[in-house]
Formats: C-alpha cells, sequence, structure tokens
C-alpha cells in the first residue's frame, strides 16, 4: 500500500498537524482499515520532516511517497493506480 502526497493550496485533503501544510493525497485502492492505517503512516511522516525545522519548507517540494520507495514515483503504484497527474510527480 502506497499513497502519493503532494504539496497544495487547493483541494487539500490532509495537513500537517505542524505546520499546517495542505496535501493532495494519490491512493492504490484499499479498504478503509487500510486508509486509517495509511492515515496514521502519513500524519507521523509529516510530522518527522519536522525533524529537519520549523514550517512548510521542510516538506518535500515534489510529490512523495509513504511509505518510502527507491524507484522512479511515476511507476509506484500510488501514482499509476491513483492516477496521479504528471504535476504530482
Amino acid at each position: 500500500m502506497q499513497v502519493l502526497l503532494k504539496s497544495s493550496e487547493t483541494a487539500v485533503e490532509t495537513r500537517c498537524s505542524v505546520c499546517g501544510q495542505g496535501f493532495v493525497m494519490f491512493w492504490e485502492r484499499q479498504t478503509r482499515n487500510e486508509r486509517n492505517e495509511a492515515m496514521r503512516e502519513i500524519e507521523a511522516t509529516l510530522r518527522h520532516h519536522h525533524h529537519a525545522g520549523d514550517g512548510p519548507h521542510v516538506h518535500p517540494v515534489k510529490g512523495f511517497l509513504v511509505p518510502e520507495w527507491d524507484g522512479p514515483i511515476a511507476f509506484s503504484g500510488a501514482a499509476i493506480l491513483g492516477n496521479a497527474p504528471v504535476w504530482a510527480l
């Protein structure tokens, strides 16, 4: 299960609990329980970004995957199955 997140000021689906930065999300198909588990992991990842400092600048500018993946984002399940647009990659 992967989720592709991209910072956004429009169509915000979740926000960082530390700085309030908004993100749009592209999901692989999953059950409600899997989505709830993924949301906990997303929140932890966004908080972890703040170990590097304060403010929204600590989050990746380009899209990023939760959990992390070493391959190209465009080939991730979240990008393909979530129909992520080019601007999110």
